[in-house]
């Protein structure tokens, strides 16, 4: 039997505190349901039949703290205990009307609180009262727990109804958890899927930036493609990302990738998610063809192509950034890779110069082992052949590119010379002449035409400085 009361010793004092006050308490939702699953969970839920927020406060007390947040209106509050999060919540029932995005609280006793919960394996719960350690499990969670399969303790389309951020939510714990979503409430999720976008003159009840944080927490779980399919067969993705959704039954050739790239960009999300937790390398994945459908023109011999979209799909991603209010300290990275994404294999080619491989060297700047991490995700060919040749290719411009580094130094240079030296050398009020100097420099370096040093740099500024001076 699972020890809930002595996971902790955070749990552990605030039990014995409920008994003390005698106050009606419960360990709640995800921590309970993670710890039969053996997973450690920092987080915690407790649900109070009575004042959350006053027992809340004579546990901020009980540790010496003071309370991280308190929301009167829900009846719940926060407190962080070294690297727990602890919520109390007082038992309540809520719902969103039609045309809210504020859900409608009332008190209840712990059988109403647990019937609203999401889903059964979250409706489990464990006295805080005594030291039995019993799961209380009105609605065979433990069933499902054990069957991995997620379903509603009530009705699904009263359930979506009431909180329509449900339905990504099961996406989200299916691609967490590696669990199924059972058929009814799967059913349910394509008939309710407009909850989250009521028409085109009402927004959703639910906020834009929660539905991002599910979405992010999908590209953030071991195989985010299974949460990522799971919103596109329910048609939910339709509505909240359909430029991906656009991507389905779009033909490729079929050479290193999948026939689909739809299904194509979910390998590549899954293949990269093996190699990395960077959240942002991972959506970088997601976006990297998200321009193809526009770019689709077919060719007679060659078949389909898509000329241009990796920089249609940079350019894409501020409007994208925008509406999912992703943070736009991110946006040039993402933009970066995706701008990118095709370079590299370009220089496979045993005749390419150097002044291409400087060129991707000083446009990838620190992210280069990343651009590289997201081409070698790319291959997606089930042929081993292609793709043992495919990642040769690649092992030869890694090669190349640490070479010319290692000479050159390359990476996140700027001319030598710099704009300041230019102005006095050519007796220069701060202009765009200065810009233009300083360019050439900087290109002559990645033409190879001068070496990457302050003398080579000098001595060219010397030989174009009055051919620009002299133009009008």
């Amino acid at each position: 039997m699972t020890d809930f009361l002595n996971s902790s010793i955070v749990v552990s004092r605030i039990a014995a505190l409920a008994r003390k006050e005698k106050v009606q308490s419960y360990l709640v939702g995800g921590y309970v349901r993670d710890k039969l699953l053996g997973i450690n969970k920092t987080d915690i839920d407790i649900s109070v039949i009575g004042d959350a927020i006053d027992f809340a406060g004579k546990a901020a007390k009980e540790f010496d703290l003071k309370l991280t947040a308190i929301y009167k209106k829900f009846g719940t509050a926060m407190l962080e205990i070294e690297n727990s999060r602890i919520e109390f919540i007082s038992a309540r029932k809520e719902s969103y009307r039609k045309e809210s995005r504020k859900p409608d609280v009332v008190a209840a006793y712990l059988e109403e609180d647990l019937s609203r919960r999401d889903f059964t394996v979250n409706a489990l719960a464990v006295s805080m009262n005594n030291d039995t350690n019993e799961v209380i499990d009105l609605f065979d969670g433990l069933i499902d727990l054990k069957d991995k399969v997620l379903r509603t303790p009530l009705d699904p389309e009263s359930t979506f109804d009431d909180d329509p951020l449900r339905m990504m939510r099961a996406c989200r714990f299916a691609s967490q958890l590696g669990f199924e979503i059972a058929g009814d409430t799967f059913d349910a999720m394509k008939r309710m899927k407009q909850r989250l976008k009521l028409n085109e003159n009402t927004p959703s009840v639910v906020s834009q930036e929660r539905i991002t944080d599910e979405l992010l927490k999908i590209m953030s779980s071991p195989n985010p493609s299974i949460g990522l399919s799971l919103l596109f067969k329910s048609g939910i993705m339709e509505i909240i990302f359909p430029e991906v959704h656009n991507l389905e039954g779009v033909d490729q050739r079929k050479d290193f990738h999948h026939k689909d790239v739809f299904y194509h960009t979910l390998q590549v999300v899954d293949n990269i998610s093996q190699k990395t937790d960077n959240l942002w390398l991972r959506f970088a994945a997601l976006m990297h063809d998200i321009a193809k459908p526009p770019t689709k023109k077919f060719i007679e011999g060659t078949g389909w192509t898509f000329h241009g979209h990796e920089e249609m799909g940079a350019r894409w991603q501020k409007r994208i950034f925008a509406k999912l209010r992703l943070p736009f300290d991110r946006l040039p990275y993402v933009e970066k890779l995706v701008r990118l994404h095709l370079r590299p294999i370009a220089l496979a080619n045993e005749n390419v110069t150097d002044s291409a491989v400087r060129r991707l060297i000083f446009d990838a700047g620190d992210d280069i082992e990343d651009l590289f991490m997201l081409c070698r995700a790319d291959i997606t060919s089930k042929d081993p052949g292609k793709v043992k040749k495919y990642l040769e290719n690649f092992d030869k411009v890694e090669q190349k590119v640490k070479e010319v580094e290692q000479r050159d130094k390359i990476r996140n240079f700027q001319s030598p010379v710099r704009g300041e030296e230019i102005m006095k050398i050519c007796k220069l009020e701060p202009s765009k002449k200065v810009g233009v100097l300083k360019t050439m420099i900087e290109e002559a370096i990645l033409d190879g035409i001068i070496q990457n040093n302050y003398e080579a740099a000098l001595d060219y500024l010397y030989s174009i400085k009055d051919e620009v001076l002299n133009k009008p």
